[in-house]
């Protein structure tokens, strides 16, 4: 029995020392890995290039979890990676990311998916600062909410495009679950529930049937209601679960929605729009004159050449009444040429055109 142990732990030993000397080499490959990239950022400042190449950042990823083929658990691999990734760009070129604050929002959380821990996080007070930001460069990118899956466009958002020059050169989808939140977890304890007006609307039932009598008030942000909660016992905050622990709150009832498998669509917008990929999205704004058959002209003109429109919805122009906007996202790359073909036919059928950006296609 005591030969079998001993035998055990000598065998234990010299796994946990080839441990060690794997994560040596690890570290090792990781600092030689940032010297490079490091050098590769130097070269593209001298050649006047962007440091953000998305193709080559997907095509990594890529790769390298077909080389995992599944051993590694995936998707732990795939926030590993891209933590890496993101943190090797920021020895090429610091990267200042405006998003809709405070701190623990969803668009903090999508910022966090997109860009990692490693970047300079800038939150402002609303969705038009965030343009505000990327527009005057004071921040090189900006995290906006665009589509919910359950409460549909975020209006302020595509408005914000006849504002500001900025292009989308980015999207990343973030699953939705709201938790009510508060200082001692207890439900007797809360007179006032606060929130963002759409967490407000997903949550309405379970409102209803569980706090009818207590009273609901918007405000600007999911966190900014965490915050009030931090400081205020009789207040509630319907939140994420980053908000809870950002705000050392506890959880009274998790998972509130109405509606499961709600997820928020975010835009990353920025400057300049990203090389092909070869899984891209291209978004676009235009109208049509006022006759029949104006916008089938330009509908037909997608599906003679087989372009996926994934999503098309109208908007009122603000500068003239009862005229419309039509908002339109399609598969492809502006740069790809059957769609650039197609785009020069549509501009014939068009009041206007506007392009707002061709990137990377986000995942659920």
């Amino acid at each position: 029995m005591l030969l079998e142990f001993l035998k055990a732990m000598s065998e234990l030993q010299k796994l946990r020392e080839e441990i060690d000397n794997l994560d040596e080499k690890l570290i090792e490959i990781l600092k030689r890995r940032f010297e490079i990239v490091k050098r590769i950022g130097e070269i593209k400042r001298r050649e006047g290039r962007s440091s953000l190449d998305l193709s080559r950042e997907r095509e990594i990823l890529r790769r390298l979890l077909e080389l995992n083929r599944g051993f590694f658990p995936e998707e732990a691999l795939k926030v590993i990676l891209l933590e890496i990734i993101n943190t090797c760009r920021q020895a090429q070129e610091p990267t200042r990311v405006a998003y809709l604050g405070p701190e623990a929002t969803f668009s903090h959380m999508a910022a966090l998916e997109f860009f990692g821990q490693t970047a300079a996080f800038l939150p402002v007070e609303s969705v038009l600062d965030v343009f505000e930001e990327v527009e005057s460069e004071r921040a090189r990118f900006g995290v906006v909410p665009v589509e919910n899956s359950i409460e549909g466009t975020v209006s302020t958002t595509l408005d914000a495009f006849s504002q500001y020059k900025v292009r989308v050169c980015g999207e990343v989808y973030i699953p939705i679950t709201h938790n009510l939140l508060n200082q001692t977890g207890r439900r007797e304890d809360i007179k006032k529930v606060l929130s963002h007006p759409h967490a407000l609307a997903q949550c309405r039932r379970w409102l209803r049937k569980n706090l009818p009598s207590v009273a609901i008030e918007e405000v600007a942000s999911t966190a900014l209601a965490a915050r009030w909660a931090a400081v205020d016992p009789t207040v509630a905050a319907i939140a994420s679960p980053l908000a809870a622990r950002t705000y050392h709150l506890q959880v009274v009832a998790k998972h509130i929605e109405d509606y499961k498998g709600n997820v928020t669509r975010f835009w990353i917008i920025g400057r300049e729009s990203p090389a092909p990929t070869g899984e891209d999205k291209t978004s676009l704004f235009f109208s049509v004159s006022d006759r029949p058959g104006a916008l089938y002209e330009v509908l037909k003109t997608f599906a003679e050449r087989k372009i996926n429109l994934t999503k098309i919805e109208s908007r009122p122009a603000k500068s003239e009444p009862w005229r419309y906007l039509f908002f339109l996202d399609c598969e492809g790359h502006v740069e790809d040429p059957i769609l650039k073909e197609c785009l020069e036919e549509v501009k014939r059928h068009c009041l206007h055109l506007e392009w707002l950006g061709s990137y990377p296609r986000g995942h659920l």
